[in-house]
């Protein structure tokens, strides 16, 4: 690192948990965020801020008024633009010395196939239920931990699936592919502004620690928080023996 590196990241340095090769670690790595959104912006904005070195976005919307509520990464002078070119704005304003590929492109197996093949950490900010599945899919075939997050109205739910852990479960483990369960889209039922940013931070924060390797992620494990009350469950997940996705790929 550079003298302005070591200056921009002394934080992160002096915590004996990441330290200076923590933080080279963070630098060298490629970190795949699929959703520019609600809570791809705090997401992009933190991994950036951190000093990932590379970020791939991939979304294929554009910025809209009704999106300002809530996608902080986002501005209203960039209405109509795309959202990934507007989060990589956002992110190099804060930090020019990341690389940001903005892809607006919606995720589908052969892109995910390209980019895992040299990512470090997959983050699904998607809000879809199929788009997730097979985030989690393409994660389990190139063994790359994904961080998933997921908010609607005042609930959300965050979690780690490591696919290098013989224990750990993978999305389809505890979400069935084969249920189709009727989508729930903000867009209908609406979703309260910081909540996307509590996860989305939460998911950049586990990132952050799979990357460093500092503390321990929330790997197999699912945090639901009721944002009423900021009430947080916490549940221990295991690998389902007959998983369609993970079961065979050790």
């Amino acid at each position: 690192m550079n003298d302005d590196q070591l200056l921009r990241y002394s934080r992160h340095i002096l915590l004996d948990e990441i330290g200076i090769e923590g933080q080279e670690r963070l630098l060298a790595a490629h970190a795949v965020v699929v959703g520019a959104g609600g809570l791809g912006s705090p997401v992009a904005l933190y991994l950036g801020a951190a000093g990932v070195g590379r970020i791939t976005l991939i979304d294929d919307d554009e910025v809209d008024l009704t999106n300002l509520q809530r996608q902080i990464a986002h501005t209203h002078s960039r209405i109509g633009q795309a959202k990934v070119e507007s989060a990589r704005q956002a992110i190099l304003a804060r930090n020019p010395e990341v690389r940001v590929d903005a892809l607006k492109r919606r995720a589908d197996a052969g892109l995910l196939d390209e980019l895992l093949a040299d990512a470090d950490v997959v983050l699904d900010c998607s809000d879809n239920y199929a788009t997730r599945q097979m985030v989690n899919a393409a994660c389990v075939r190139h063994r790359r931990p994904l961080v998933s997050g997921a908010a609607i109205r005042f609930d959300a739910q965050i979690s780690v699936f490591d696919p290098r852990q013989a224990d750990s479960a993978c999305y389809a483990c505890v979400f069935d592919p084969a249920a189709a369960p009727e989508e729930t889209r903000c867009a209908t039922l609406g979703v309260f502004a910081p909540l996307v940013g509590i996860v989305g931070s939460l998911q950049a924060a586990e990132a952050l620690k799979l990357i460093s390797q500092a503390g321990t992620p929330l790997t197999s494990k699912l945090l639901m928080l009721d944002a009423r009350t900021m009430e947080w469950t916490r549940m221990n997940l295991s690998r389902h023996p007959d998983c369609p996705v993970c079961r065979g790929s050790l």
